[in-house]
């Protein structure tokens, strides 16, 4: 009820309702005030939320001033450390990327390595096991043991595609970008368009000697062969543009590099170096470990290559001048999986059979942390669209400690591993999946 002017009181109008606010809604200079109050590494973050918020933070410059501010506080505490000033002076925001790129590198080492707390993610994500993931672009897809690949939001773990395998033959690996899934399905190569319909290569082109392992870097697909060769598909055209014999032993894994490189793993401990434009292998890497290899990971930043062995070694080689760095044993049994985040020039994440999650030294191979997860604290679910998310904790192990004390429940064996910003997806061979996310 509201006065009138007479003294009565009459009905108050009542206020249409729009919803709850959100910061959709908030006006430019409000988000300015908000923005300004954000240390530099959150603004950064903030900035890459969407292109409204890119807009107004580098519209505002307040990444700049930042930046300046950081740069002259290291030039008072220590002159040597005073670079980049005159360049941001001038508007060079390749200086500027560049700095920022550094920094979130630093902040994701020191996560992995100095983390304070470690949250668990974990929900069953398939019916049967799961053995293999690959993460892009916030996406996460997951597959082999069911027949089906899923694709997941890792914002709010809901799955937002289903891709089915109609074919007799068992899913071996697969990869995929924004617009495709692709999939080494038996002894063919297998597309779906994203929210689109499956197609296979025709089987004149498409069939060869048992597949092992694939990777896909557009337009093409390699697969390395049970016949020691790696061959190349293209996408668009759907046909073996190229056989390349890589080994007189099985291929057991690969990985691409820049320029058209292909580098693949035998069973026998051999790791070999080819291009797309070559019939056979052009350079070999050599261990004194002879145990098969199990998994590479290559770093374009850096040049560098990295094998994981059956008997627990990592090992590195440096491809430009084809020799190896070091070579060190940091789990007693079979490393599966190694992988470091793009641009990441210092941290490299390793898991196999033990279950044992490590951050490596890339420079030395020196184990600088070790993860399990921690029964003996509480956890908590709750529900979302697929079923339960269950929410554990992490727990960092001391240097010297016994592996085998660890009760194999909480260290369950790491089939594959993929890495993001401050993160880490596991997947185990069973129903479920896992994301680690270290907090410092």
């Amino acid at each position: 009820m509201s006065p009138t002017p007479g003294g009565k009181w009459s009905p108050a109008k009542k206020r249409s309702w729009r919803g709850p606010t959100t910061i959709q809604f908030l006006e430019h200079d409000i988000l300015c005030i908000i923005f300004s109050v954000l240390d530099l590494f959150d603004l950064v973050r903030c900035s890459a939320v969407c292109k409204s918020w890119n807009t107004i933070i580098k519209g505002s410059k307040l990444l700049q001033a930042l930046y300046l501010k950081q740069q002259k506080d290291n030039y008072l505490g220590m002159k040597d450390n005073y670079v980049g000033i005159s360049n941001i002076d001038s508007g060079s925001e390749k200086t500027l990327n560049m700095y920022f790129e550094e920094l979130a590198m630093k902040h994701h080492r020191q996560s992995l390595v100095q983390a304070s707390s470690v949250d668990i993610d974990q929900w069953k994500g398939h019916s049967l096991g799961v053995d293999q993931c690959r993460m892009k672009m916030g996406l996460l897809l997951t597959g082999v043991g069911d027949k089906v690949m899923r694709l997941w939001s890792l914002e709010t773990y809901n799955c937002m595609e289903e891709y089915s395998i109609q074919d007799a033959s068992p899913l071996i690996d697969f990869d995929f970008d924004e617009s495709k899934i692709v999939g080494l399905v038996g002894t063919r190569i297998c597309l779906w368009r994203r929210n689109g319909k499956m197609t296979t290569f025709p089987s004149r082109e498409g069939t060869f000697m048992k597949g092992l392992c694939m990777r896909y870097f557009d337009p093409e697909a390699v697969v390395g062969c049970e016949d020691g060769t790696a061959r190349v598909f293209d996408m668009y055209s759907r046909k073996c543009s190229k056989i390349i014999r890589m080994h007189p032993e099985p291929v057991t894994c690969l990985c691409l590099g820049d320029d058209q490189l292909i580098l693949s793993g035998s069973s026998l401990g051999r790791i070999m170096v080819s291009g797309y434009s070559s019939d056979k292998w052009t350079a070999t890497l050599r261990s004194t470990d002879s145990t098969g290899i199990k998994t590479l990971c290559f770093n374009p930043r850096s040049h560098l290559v990295f094998a994981g062995t059956t008997a627990g070694y990592t090992s590195c080689w440096d491809l430009r001048m084809m020799r190896q760095l070091w070579e060190t044993r940091v789990s007693p049994n079979v490393i599966y999986s190694l992988q470091h985040l793009t641009n990441d020039k210092s941290a490299l994440v390793a898991g196999g059979i033990d279950g044992v999650l490590r951050i490596l030294d890339q420079d030395s191979g020196v184990v600088l942390s070790s993860y399990t997860v921690d029964h003996d604290t509480s956890s908590s679910s709750s529900r979302y669209a697929h079923g339960v998310i269950e929410r554990r904790k992490g727990r960092k192990l001391p240097s010297d400690i016994n592996i085998d004390q660890i009760p194999r429940s909480d260290r369950p064996s790491i089939t594959c591993l993929a890495v993001g910003m401050k993160k880490v997806v596991t997947t185990h061979n069973s129903k479920y999946i896992r994301v680690w996310k270290f907090k410092k």
